[in-house]
């Protein structure tokens, strides 16, 4: 017997578990799907993000961190700290109980919202005349009816082609997050933000860690000036970059693995390890969906065929996050659940792409939003430029980290925020200033005009702004 609801959300990611909430504050009845099992089998839901991604990631980045500092910059601060060691089996610990407490976190919100969780794998019956049929396959058989669907099923780790992951030496992030122990050496291929976040964990734990990227220039998407900067940052940590690499052959072996491939100058090299982690994106989750008992459009790379609101080739069928066009972002997906929820109820959901912000979770960590200073120049934008390093910061220093700069880009008529770049101490925080002016349409006058706390690093943004007009307060 079929059970009967408004919205049916297949996946319970941060695209999924969102417009589920935001549906049921809309007054609909609501049923949410998702498959993630934790270490006992029961539901886990959160999708990548809170599993496999955002949330573990960031816990293995801070226990390292802290790791680091007491053991190269506590002495600085007057602190003397001897024979520093590092319990992997606890930090690891640490990492998943930060994990549950979010699996649970979720589980009560849906609860509180009176959402109905359906713990097993969504996907396609067929179209019937109430809308659609969702079977749900898991430890007890389902079968939902729904006239508004929302796929939010998320992405899967891109494998090397004839390199499976295996998840002991071959690893994707999965993998890469629970290390028993710290790998004497380790190779990753790709230096997008996993590849960087985990080799920063790693690296800052006692691994000689090589990345291998096969990009000529490092970190492409980013502001050039900005990616320099967080390479010279990387390569006085000791975290080796090779750019303009062409990975040859993989073998696994009982000691690790062996990485062939040719160097951007042509030349043949070779390079053992304990561990590889592979670090080359991700592609959309449709597997299992069953698209096409009900005739779903999927594109080339097996995403979902949306329109701008996120409406498929089916009437009363959405799909939001990383199984759609547009960049993988957890908060992306975020606002997509919401804005389709928004949608269903009739409302004016809205999300706009171009103040998305980036952030690389590395230190320096490094965050954007809007346009970078290359593509102003390639579409032949009349603009300005300002910068303003950390090292003149107070409150910078007063940290002991004063790596990195903040830089605007503005219109050069109107003064109008182009894009915001940081790499440096907290720039994750910080770019949420930014954000919020160009969602405003903020001049960069406009930020140099507001009082920002003094001692701060948000001062540095300030000051930025005023070097667009080539003035300074130079706190």
């Amino acid at each position: 017997m079929s059970q009967t609801f408004d919205v049916v959300v297949i996946g319970g990611g941060p695209g999924g578990y969102i417009a589920a909430i935001r549906a049921a504050q809309l007054g609909f009845k609501v049923a949410c799907i998702d498959e993630w099992k934790n270490a006992a089998g029961g539901p886990a839901p959160g999708g990548t993000c809170t599993n496999v991604g955002c949330i573990p990631s960031k816990a293995l980045l801070q226990s390292s961190e802290h790791f680091d500092h007491a053991n190269h910059h506590f002495a600085d601060h007057g602190i003397t700290a001897t024979n520093v060691k590092i319990d992997i089996a606890k930090m690891i610990g640490r990492k998943d109980t930060v994990v549950k407490q979010n699996n649970d976190g979720i589980l009560y919100l849906f609860k509180k919202n009176k959402i109905s969780f359906f713990h097993g794998r969504g996907s396609f019956a067929k179209a019937v005349e109430a809308g659609y049929e969702i079977q749900v396959t898991g430890a007890k058989e389902e079968l939902l009816t729904a006239r508004q669907i929302i796929v939010a099923t998320g992405s899967n780790a891109r494998a090397l082609p004839g390199t499976p992951f295996d998840e002991e030496t071959v690893l994707s992030n999965d993998g890469a997050l629970r290390l028993g122990a710290v790998p004497k050496k380790m190779v990753l291929i790709g230096s997008g933000v996993i590849g960087l976040e985990m080799g920063s964990v790693w690296r800052r734990l006692g691994s000689d860690v090589t990345i291998l990227e096969g990009l000529p220039t490092f970190l492409g998407a980013v502001d050039e000036q900005i990616a320099k900067e967080a390479k010279k940052a990387f390569d006085k940590q000791g975290l080796k970059i090779e750019l303009g690499v062409k990975v040859g052959e993989i073998k696994t072996t009982k000691k690790g693995v062996s990485v062939a491939y040719t160097n951007a100058k042509g030349e043949a090299q070779s390079l053992d390890a304990d561990k590889l982690i592979v670090s080359i994106g991700r592609v959309p989750n449709t597997i299992g969906l069953n698209a096409e008992a009900v005739g779903l459009q999927l594109d080339e790379r097996g995403a979902i065929v949306v329109d701008a609101e996120c409406r498929t080739n089916l009437k009363g069928v959405w799909a939001v996050g990383d199984v759609v066009r547009g960049p993988m972002l957890a908060h992306k997906a975020e606002e997509e659940g919401v804005a389709v929820a928004e949608r269903i109820a009739g409302q004016h959901g809205h999300v706009n792409f171009n103040t998305i912000p980036w952030v690389i979770y590395t230190s320096p960590e490094i965050a954007w939003v809007g346009e970078t200073e290359q593509q102003l120049k390639a579409r032949g934008a009349a603009y300005k430029a300002g910068t303003f390093p950390f090292l003149a910061n107070g409150r910078a220093r007063a940290l002991g980290d004063t790596t990195g700069m903040v830089k605007f880009l503005a219109d050069a008529v109107s003064d109008e925020i182009l894009g915001v770049h940081i790499v440096g101490p907290q720039a994750s925080e910080l770019i949420a200033e930014a954000v919020v002016a160009m969602e405003f349409k903020a001049s960069a006058e406009d930020i140099a005009r507001i009082c920002h706390a003094h001692p701060s690093l948000s001062e540095a943004t300030k000051e930025a702004a005023l070097a667009v007009d080539k003035r300074t307060l130079n706190f």
